[in-house]
């Protein structure tokens, strides 16, 4: 199998778009290394150019298809969702893939 590249955009609601809200989000996300089975690589990019219409990004990479649909169930990756991540997103966009 084929390692799957899993990667979201979020904008953040306005009231929530400063430093404080994104160290939480990139704190709670790049947390889960070594806790979740088949998780790689996590990162996520809070500082961004004038040019970007999104204010944060997830960049992570694991081992298989498996292995992100069981991520995203984990209790431990939901419990950082549903705390530091949704309650201050406006949009989410994501793009998962596998190269070739």
């Amino acid at each position: 199998m084929k390692m799957v590249k899993h990667i979201i955009l979020w904008k953040l609601k306005d009231e929530y778009n400063n430093d404080i809200t994104k160290d939480g989000i990139k704190v709670g996300l790049e947390g889960l290394m070594g806790k979740i089975p088949g998780l790689l690589e996590i990162k996520v990019q809070t500082e961004k150019l004038k040019t970007s219409n999104a204010d944060v990004m997830l960049y992570s990479v694991f081992e298989n298809e498996e292995a992100l649909k069981e991520y995203a169930i984990n209790p431990i990756h939901v419990k950082v969702a549903n705390e530091k991540v949704r309650p201050f997103t406006e949009t989410r966009l994501c793009m998962d893939f596998s190269e070739i």
